[in-house]
């Protein structure tokens, strides 16, 4: 054992002794928080070198399991690793790795402070669940929970203690890639899944050896930006700012969130990273978040591709100055953070507070108690891909599946038809389904619709057959993703036609590959792209029993395919068990009971469009003079909330338990449902209110609840909501939150556009 590493495990045994006499203390007394005497202890041990290393997050420069590459940046990181000056760590996975990264750092730096490990865990570790999008369809937000739980397990026991995740940006626009890593367009949905998110990776004790800490991002209104196109800037009011992006990021703060991340975006332009008033003002200081904000991959440095910093010193300045606490991979706090206090340019206090709040979540996380609490190699292996996480997997994706259109009921297949067809490369395709951001899933490991279909089907009479058509995407680069399409070989063309003409039924799956949607992929038309549609034309007049099945991360526009074929089903990329649950639905193993998380839109030239915008001066049709589209109806293709079953629901009985709602009492909305369908089904009831009038203009509708109901064919279902003056409150004209007096209406339907009405008051 070398000198550096005895005298770190003496000071780690000296100040853990001095927190453990902290914890009797709090015994005693409840005010004491044992957490911050261990961190104010340490705090005043430490260099301003080794404070400002804490707030340095880098990623992996060579494969920790083996040996050290001579490049120059390889041995500069292990350095600063060994000297205490890196306080994060990502792209680290792997029990083994992560021990080999925490040994450089525990035993060797001075003060043997732990490393935190942070992965972008997004849907899944190794077992992959739905897309954030489309696991929001599902409109339970138990099921997020439950999915961010067992990704929490399996990255936990695979080293990871962070994860970069869930994004909570309220997005709108369809052209943007990163719609699929979020909640869609409402912010109620959105704040309500936030939560659940956030409870589940964290769990009840975040220094459980099952559970990781959660960062909400990102921090702000990264959805909005212009044009969807990523990194672009945004343009917003406060009023929008507030009641809009910012409710679903105060639920992470409610649930304890452990972390934030701010955003690439500018607002006005005044980069994220740089803004005081989101990160101080509101966050920290009227929201009282105790974590730490983390920048995004190089935001920080970036701010001098913005133009707001001349220098990585300049843009250092900002950001701490702000309320950036750590540096992801911008290179500008430990190389200018130091400087900049002992030149006098920056405060420490400023560092003090950043490197307290770091510190804070490490302890949380039980990391100075075992450096290596993640790291066991025989955990990782029993915990990944087992078969109660793949069933769990299963079960959210079937949940998720969105049933667009069912002409003459064609759906459930079940066995009425012998001999069917399955046409489409995306069908037999075994990686798309495991989406973007697929964390540490194995490549081509999701089960295929085909197989899917054929497993269900096995000894059934059901003879399934499979072309392949022309080829979607001739190929994709594995280290750019690049998606090149194909739009010239028609070979296969006719072997698909073939088949459709000698089966009784076509499942024919289109859609997107999963690289075409996700971070850096946004793009400026949404529709069906290389030659599918001419392959969807041709598989359509030789069969009109046309199922077609949707695999894509983002609403699509449908208009060229719509009226053309009896059947559509929105399935997303799904995940591991993505073709089990696609036939289960398709069999009718199961139900479609899934909502439309974002609307679909006629037309790209429609997006950004939501059901939740304000009404505008001249809203009624009239003559040419009012606000609408000369070539295109305004409403959207599918509407927000929108999702058929292989029932029918009925809703009667709209009552409330007063007419007027008070500050004191909460108002009763109850609504009878009926299953007037020969299946058993779940419903997704809404509750949409209208604040007729408002210091400001107020939207159309907003979503204020929501319950899914299983009920049973020939059942009618009692289903209540209740409303108090708080859920009415939004950021008025007087900038703050409050709940302005006079008329509501509200709706309770199955989606956006459809329902009973009802009025109030407050």
């Amino acid at each position: 054992m070398n000198f550096n590493k005895q005298i770190g495990f003496l000071v780690l045994a000296a100040w853990l002794a001095l927190a453990s006499c902290a914890k009797k203390d709090a015994e005693i007394s409840k005010t004491n928080d044992p957490v911050e005497a261990r961190v104010d202890s340490l705090l005043a041990l430490m260099t301003l070198e080794e404070k400002v290393g804490q707030l340095v997050q880098s990623t992996s420069r060579w494969e920790l399991t083996g040996p050290v590459p001579a490049q120059e940046n390889a041995q500069l990181l292990l350095e600063q690793i060994k000297k205490g000056e890196i306080g994060s760590m990502l792209n680290v996975t792997g029990a083994n790795a992560v021990r080999e990264a925490q040994k450089l750092a525990v035993e060797n730096s001075r003060l043997g402070i732990p490393m935190v490990f942070g992965y972008d865990v997004i849907h899944g570790y190794k077992t992959m669940f739905p897309i954030p999008l489309g696991e929001t369809a599902s409109w339970e937000p138990e099921l997020a929970r439950a999915s961010a739980a067992v990704a929490a397990d399996e990255a936990a026991a695979a080293g990871i203690s962070w994860t970069f995740a869930p994004m909570v940006d309220v997005s709108r626009d369809a052209r943007w890639g990163r719609s699929m890593e979020g909640a869609g367009e409402d912010t109620y949905l959105g704040t309500v899944f936030a939560g659940a998110r956030v409870h589940g990776f964290q769990g009840d004790n975040l220094a459980s050896i099952s559970t990781v800490a959660a960062c909400a991002k990102h921090f702000a209104a990264y959805g909005f930006i212009g044009s969807g196109r990523d990194y672009n800037g945004v343009e917003l009011s406060d009023y929008t700012l507030h009641n809009v992006v910012l409710p679903p990021f105060k639920a992470c703060v409610d649930a304890g969130v452990a972390t934030f991340m701010n955003s690439f975006n500018e607002i006005g332009g005044l980069p994220s990273t740089a803004n005081e008033n989101l990160q101080r003002t509101i966050l920290k200081g009227e929201w009282g978040f105790d974590g730490f904000m983390v920048s995004d991959w190089g935001s920080i440095v970036e701010m001098i591709a913005h133009g707001v910093a001349a220098t990585p010193s300049d843009a250092a300045k900002l950001a701490i100055e702000a309320g950036s606490d750590m540096d992801m991979e911008g290179n500008c706090y430990g190389t200018s953070l130091v400087k900049l206090v002992n030149d006098g340019k920056v405060d420490v206090k400023l560092i003090d507070d950043a490197v307290r709040r770091v510190l804070r979540v490490k302890f949380r996380l039980g990391l100075f108690d075992n450096p290596y609490l993640y790291c066991d190699s025989v955990r990782e292996k029993e915990r990944t891909l087992t078969p109660t996480n793949l069933a769990l997997s299963r079960q959210i994706a079937k949940r998720s599946i969105v049933l667009l259109k069912n002409d003459k009921q064609i759906l459930p297949l079940e066995t009425k038809f012998k001999r069917v067809a399955v046409i489409g490369q995306l069908a037999a395709d075994k990686d798309s389904p495991l989406g973007s951001w697929r964390a540490k899933a194995e490549t081509l490991s999701a089960v295929s619709v085909l197989e899917g279909l054929r497993t269900a089907y096995a000894e059934k009479g059901v003879a399934v057959t499979y072309a392949r058509g022309p080829e979607y995407t001739d190929s994709v680069n594995v280290f750019s993703k690049e998606v090149r399409i194909n739009t010239t070989d028609r070979a296969g063309l006719p072997e698909a036609v073939a088949l459709a003409k000698n089966s009784d039924a076509v499942v024919l799956v289109l859609g997107e590959n999963c690289y075409q949607s996700g971070e850096g992929r946004s793009q400026v038309e949404i529709g069906l792209k290389g030659l599918q549609l001419e392959l969807f034309e041709a598989v359509v007049k030789a069969n009109p029993n046309v199922v077609l099945v949707l695999m894509n991360g983002r609403p699509l526009d449908l208009s060229a395919v719509v009226g053309k074929v009896p059947a559509i089903v929105e399935a997303w990329h799904l995940g591991s068990e993505s073709g089990n649950a696609i036939a289960d639905v398709l069999t009718g193993a199961y139900n479609p009971s899934g909502k439309l998380p974002m609307s679909f839109p006629r037309s790209v030239g429609q997006v950004p469009i939501y059901y939740n915008a304000n009404n505008t001066g001249r809203p009624n049709p009239g003559d040419v003079f009012w606000s609408h589209y000369t070539d295109s109806p305004n409403t959207p293709l599918f509407p927000f909330g929108f999702g058929l079953s292989y029932t029918t629901f009925e809703y009667s009985d709209l009552s409330l338990s007063a007419n007027k709602l008070t500050s004191d009492k909460p108002l009763t909305i109850s609504v009878k449902v009926s299953n007037k369908g020969a299946r058993d089904g779940e419903e997704v009831v809404q509750l949409y209110v209208r604040d007729l009038v408002g210091s400001i203009a107020r939207p159309v509708k907003e979503l204020k609840g929501f319950r899914k109901v299983a009920i049973k064919a020939g059942e009618t279902k009692e289903v209540k909501f209740e409303i108090s003056a708080k859920d009415l409150a939004f950021y008025t004209r007087a900038k703050k939150w409050e709940t302005e007096a006079g008329d509501f209406t509200l709706w309770v339907g199955t989606n956006s556009t459809e329902g009973l009405t009802a009025n109030f008051a407050y």
